[in-house]
């Protein structure tokens, strides 16, 4: 397994700096490349695809420098299948490579314009360079989802019997649904025995879904970014698949009080604002305000929440708006030293609810106060 530690239920390879970095309109230095590798294995990701040495120039000394990191992940390069692109990986000190070529029909003849056996060929040949070079192989199958049957069974078989450890099973335009991901793993896994890698692109929101679908068909090895950056609409999201995954009980040994962090660093290197409501890491995912869920949460969390905010550095918060009730405005109300009866409940309620839909969003504790104080007929009134 090279650096992989053996034994493993799940493996969770990033691709951020490689894949992640093609999302049109991004670019990482080679600084803040190496910081994210320092981060992506402080959360215990298993391998990183560090980029592609063949672009030369600062990619191949990024890619240089994280191999040489001491990282306890192994660090993987990308190539295409030329002997090339593989002494250029090998010239980077990496101990594991992508080897990609496409092998669906539309690929192959319109990209590559050359035959299947031309791919196979090549293939089979960068296969065995690696592997004279002491590379762990994983070889990448652009466009698996749209490939024939037969030409898939056969490349897999041919590319494992020259060294490769593990295929990758790419759902290039991100086209399948959860359960053709999980049939045609399946049929992979039983027609072949060669170890699985899933990469799941995001174009109708399937991404996520269709990893955890792989994994629970037999992937061993899930491909993710950070924030699902990638091209076009992106990739399956680190952070959902390993939250998701820890609790499923599937994987439990990566850190998830260091999501956050990463993710905000991501975010920010790449220029792209993480959304309120993304999954995991966005800031107001533990915001309650409609009065059933506000009034659960704080009987109960577990009522609403599918686990401890606290888990991935967040705070849960009872936020005050349109949909507020009874038992969240008595709740901030305490909060913020208010001393309201039933009646003078009810008239702060309207009150709010008439300049929520002013102001278009939550309130602010003053304007709370404000409004408190307008519909009892004071002056605003102070904590």
């Amino acid at each position: 397994m090279g650096k992989l530690l053996p034994g493993k239920a799940v493996y969770v390879v990033d691709t951020t700096l490689r894949d992640g970095e093609q999302a049109a309109g991004v670019a990482f230095d080679k600084a803040e490349k190496l910081t994210i590798a320092r981060l992506l294995d402080a959360v215990g990701v298993d391998q990183i695809e560090a980029g592609t040495p063949a672009m030369g120039g600062e990619e191949a000394e990024a890619v240089r420098m994280i191999a040489a990191a001491g990282l306890k992940a192994s660090v993987m390069a990308w190539c295409r299948a030329t002997v090339d692109d593989i002494a250029a990986a090998v010239a980077c000190g990496v101990d594991a490579v992508e080897i990609s070529s496409p092998v669906s029909d539309l690929h192959i003849r319109d990209k590559l314009g050359v035959s299947q056996a031309v791919v196979l060929v090549n293939t089979v040949t960068a296969v065995a360079y690696a592997r004279k070079h002491g590379l762990y192989i994983s070889v990448g199958m652009e466009d698996a989802s749209r490939a024939d049957d037969a030409f898939l069974l056969e490349y897999i078989r041919a590319v494992t019997a020259a060294g490769a450890r593990r295929v990758r099973y790419c759902d290039t335009v991100g086209i399948l649904d959860p359960l053709t991901m999980a049939a045609r793993v399946e049929r992979l896994r039983r027609e072949t025995w060669t170890e699985i890698e899933v990469h799941a692109h995001n174009d109708f929101g399937m991404a996520t879904a269709n990893t955890v679908a792989a994994c629970r068909a037999g992937a061993r090895f899930l491909d993710v970014t950070v924030n699902g950056l990638g091209e076009r609409a992106g990739n399956a999201a680190l952070e959902e698949v390993v939250m998701f995954l820890r609790h499923s009980e599937t994987a439990t040994g990566y850190d998830q009080q260091g999501l956050q962090r990463l993710c905000q660093y991501v975010a920010g290197a790449a220029r792209r604002e993480i959304p309120a409501w993304k999954p995991v890491v966005g800031q107001a995912i533990f915001h309650h305000e409609s009065g059933i869920h506000a009034d659960g949460v704080l009987k109960n969390p577990a009522l609403y929440e599918p686990y401890d905010p606290a888990e991935v550095g967040l705070e849960r918060r009872i936020v005050i708006g349109k949909h507020s009730g009874k038992a969240a405005l008595l709740h901030k109300s305490r909060e913020l030293g208010l001393q309201l009866d039933e009646e003078a409940l009810a008239s702060v309620a309207t009150g709010i609810k008439r300049t929520v839909l002013k102001v278009k969003r939550a309130l602010t504790d003053d304007e709370i106060r404000e409004v408190a104080g307008t519909a009892l007929g004071k002056m605003p009134v102070c904590g």
